[in-house]
C-alpha cells in the first residue's frame, strides 16, 4: 500500500476524491482526520502547513487539491474509468465543468455554511446574500447546461462529475434547488445512485448532526 489520503469522510472536496478513487477500486490507505486524533492532526499539519484536505501520500510525494490528486491517480494509478480524457479539446470541457462546480457552487455554499459557524455578531448577511443569489444564478446556468447531456461533460462520468457529486448535494442542503431547475434536480439525483458517490454518501452519514444549518431528512 502506497497511497495513504488524509480526508473526512463529510467534506465535500474529500468525497471528490474519494469518488475518483472508489469509480477505479484504487486501493488506499484512509488516514481519517479527526478532532480526537491529536497524533494524526499534528502528523498532518507537518505535512502540509496549509491545513486544508484532502491530501495524498503516494511513497513520500504531496499531493494537494482534490482536482489535482485526481489528476494524478489518473497518470499514475490509471484504472478502468478514465476521468480525464485523452482527447484535450474534451478535456477542456471536463476541467471547464470541475471549476464551476469547485468555484461557483461549492464556493457559495461553503460560505453559508462557514458563516453559520460564526458568533452572530461576526455574520457577513450581505455576503450570505450573495452567495445564495449566486447558487441560484449556478443553477440556472447548470439546468440549461444539463437539458442534453447525462453526466457533466456529456455522456462519460468524468473528474466534472466527482466535483458534482458533493457539490450539489450540499448545495442543495443549504440553498434549495428550485423545481424550475429540473434537468439539475435529474442530474444530483443520478449522481446519488453512482455507487461511488452513494458510498461515499454513506461513509459520511455518522457526521450528519453535525451540519450546521441542519441536515435534512432525506438524501
Amino acid at each position: 500500500m502506497t497511497l495513504k489520503l488524509y480526508a473526512h469522510p463529510f467534506s465535500s472536496y474529500c468525497q471528490k476524491v474519494l469518488v475518483a478513487l472508489y469509480e477505479n477500486g484504487t486501493p488506499f490507505e484512509w488516514r481519517a482526520l479527526s478532532p480526537d486524533n491529536r497524533q494524526l492532526a499534528e502528523e498532518f499539519a507537518a505535512l502540509w502547513p496549509i491545513k486544508r484536505f484532502p491530501l495524498l501520500i503516494d511513497e513520500g510525494r504531496t499531493v494537494i487539491e482534490s482536482t489535482v490528486i485526481i489528476e494524478y491517480l489518473g497518470l499514475h494509478y490509471p484504472g478502468p474509468v478514465p476521468l480525464v480524457p485523452e482527447d484535450r479539446r474534451a478535456a477542456i470541457e471536463v476541467r471547464t465543468m470541475d471549476r464551476f462546480f469547485d468555484n461557483y457552487l461549492s464556493t457559495p455554499q461553503q460560505k453559508i455554511v462557514f458563516d453559520a459557524l460564526r458568533p452572530e455578531a461576526e455574520r457577513d448577511a450581505r455576503g450570505v446574500a450573495d452567495a445564495r443569489a449566486m447558487l441560484d444564478t449556478a443553477y440556472g446556468w447548470l439546468d440549461r447546461t444539463m437539458a442534453d447531456r447525462t453526466w457533466a461533460a456529456g455522456e462519460h462520468f468524468s473528474l466534472a462529475d466527482c466535483a458534482a457529486a458533493p457539490s450539489l448535494f450540499y448545495a442543495d442542503w443549504t440553498h434549495r434547488i428550485d423545481a424550475a431547475f429540473p434537468h439539475v434536480i435529474a442530474y444530483r439525483k443520478r449522481l446519488l445512485a453512482r455507487p461511488s458517490f452513494a458510498r461515499a454518501v454513506d461513509e459520511a452519514r455518522p457526521y450528519r448532526p453535525f451540519f450546521p444549518l441542519g441536515a435534512p431528512d432525506r438524501d
